[in-house]
């Protein structure tokens, strides 16, 4: 089995930094098998494709840009419903990861298993530092992504407190 759970986004546009927040919120606080791999993709595109290739399950956290909804909403999409919401422009940086599923698709590829834990943005202005709104999110997302990990049998133990 072959776990990834990626986070993108752009930690200078705001609240585009998001899915990056969540992952990092997941290493640091969660031990999880060594069949689970998480990784910041920041804004890369085809480049992810090796690491996306072949997966028994992908979850990728990132900001999805919607004008139904309200800041800090949490949508969790999964398999099919995610390349189709792309033909909507749903994140800043959606053409490359369009992308990479599109050719994962295309070479057989394509996780067997796709979940998409999209947070809606508040602001996406050149700055470091996300929202009051969007770090309230962080921990709601991060529960979805451990939820979607138990949907694969995978349970992350969390990490002893650290004391000084």
């Amino acid at each position: 089995m072959r776990i990834l759970v990626l986070g993108v986004g752009n930690i200078l546009l705001t609240d585009e930094a998001i899915g990056v927040h969540v992952v990092e919120a997941l290493e640091q606080r969660y031990h999880l098998p060594d069949y689970v791999g998480v990784m910041d993709g920041g804004t890369a595109g085809m480049e992810l494709l090796d690491s996306m290739a072949g997966l028994d399950h992908l979850i990728i956290a990132d900001a999805i840009v919607t004008t139904k909804s309200a800041p800090g909403t949490i949508k969790v999409l999964r398999d099919d419903e995610v390349p189709a919401l792309f033909t909507n422009k749903i994140s800043p940086h959606q053409l490359g990861l369009s992308d990479v599923l599109s050719a994962l698709r295309f070479t057989g590829e394509f996780p067997r298993k796709l979940t998409l834990i999209g947070v809606i943005p508040e602001s996406l202005e050149p700055e470091i530092g996300m929202t009051e709104t969007l770090k309230a999110a962080v921990e709601p997302a991060l529960q979805q992504v451990l939820a979607a990990l138990r949907e694969s049998g995978v349970e992350a133990i969390l990490k002893e407190p650290a004391y000084v």
